[in-house]
């Protein structure tokens, strides 16, 4: 019989698990009847705040198929998919949200696309943005645009973290243990076939989203910096471009004065220069910082994340450190 594990990252779910847990013990009845799959419920605790990883130590005593991984702090979601895929003991993994927003009713379609034969992940992206603020719409087509023009992988517009995966691909992602993870981009850098599956925007079941502007802003530059090094191109062609225009306004600057004997422009033509030339500068640097860091963070070979508790070592007492 074939397992499928179902990952789930949790941060300061209180509210959806007591939703999401029935619903998907439910489908995974319909799994196992219509397709003898058998699943297990991986949740991933990063470091939640309220009554999260209780709620997990629960579910771990009244079922069997529950396991957990409870991190020292919170690293952020895309570790906790890295240590989901990690930790999962199945010929299958799928990803998905705890506020069911990535609807488990869609479970069996995915398995039946992978069943075929001719794919080797079922992935889910939005139609639509349906009740999200349009400024946030709006940038979020704008970063997809930008990086699929600059990079050579391919990241679809709109595409979910809920995906279900076979094996060898798994393992593909696996062997990226980079610290500086962006797994949309990875996901299209490993290749293999995958299906897309429409899905219509859905409200959280409970509790409130975790990604502001700002961390989703901070999520775009480093989906763009991991996966694409045209930001420091544009830098290297904004200095060359200034360095020729500079050439050039001395040659029209000395010609006028020789020829036509006009008189130099004083204050606010050298203002409007250095205001240019210095806010230029200043974003060359900045993005040069930005590549820098993410190699000095890499080089730190840091853990992508820290275990502080799991199923096993609560039942015995003890915490299990990695």
């Amino acid at each position: 019989m074939s397992l499928l594990s179902i990952i789930v990252p949790c941060y300061n779910e209180e509210a959806a698990l007591p939703h999401f847990l029935p619903e998907i013990q439910r489908v995974a009845g319909i799994l196992l009847e219509q397709y003898s799959l058998s699943c297990e419920f991986l949740f991933i605790d990063d470091g939640s705040r309220d009554n999260t990883l209780e709620l997990l130590r629960t579910y771990a005593k009244e079922d069997q198929r529950v396991r957990y991984v409870s991190f020292s702090r919170n690293f952020g979601k895309e570790s906790a998919l890295y240590a989901g895929l990690e930790n999962a003991r199945g010929d299958y993994a799928v990803t998905m949200d705890a506020d069911l927003q990535h609807p488990p009713t869609l479970l069996p379609e995915m398995f039946d696309a992978l069943q075929s034969g001719e794919f080797d992940s079922v992935a889910t992206r939005r139609v639509n943005r349906i009740g999200e603020p349009p400024i946030r719409s709006f940038f979020a087509r704008l970063f997809y645009k930008i990086v699929n023009r600059i990079s050579t992988t391919d990241i679809v517009d709109g595409a979910q973290d809920f995906r279900m995966m076979k094996r060898p691909m798994i393992d593909a992602i696996l062997s990226m243990a980079e610290y500086n993870r962006f797994s949309k981009g990875i996901y299209g850098w490993v290749g293999f076939k995958t299906k897309w599956i429409p899905c219509e925007n859905v409200e959280r079941v409970a509790g409130e989203t975790k990604w502001s502007f700002w961390k989703l802003f901070l999520y775009s530059v480093e989906g763009i910096t991991a996966f694409s090094t045209a930001p420091l191109a544009i830098a290297s062609l904004m200095g060359v471009f200034f360095c020729l225009a500079a050439f050039l306004w001395i040659i029209v600057i000395i010609l006028k004065t020789l020829i036509w004997g006009e008189p130099v422009a004083g204050f606010p033509t050298l203002a409007c220069l250095l205001l240019l030339v210095g806010g230029s500068i200043q974003l060359s640097l900045g993005i040069l910082g930005q590549y820098l860091a993410k190699t000095y963070l890499e080089t730190k070979k840091r853990p992508v994340y820290i275990t502080g508790e799991t199923e096993e070592t609560h039942k015995h007492g003890a915490k299990a450190i990695r």
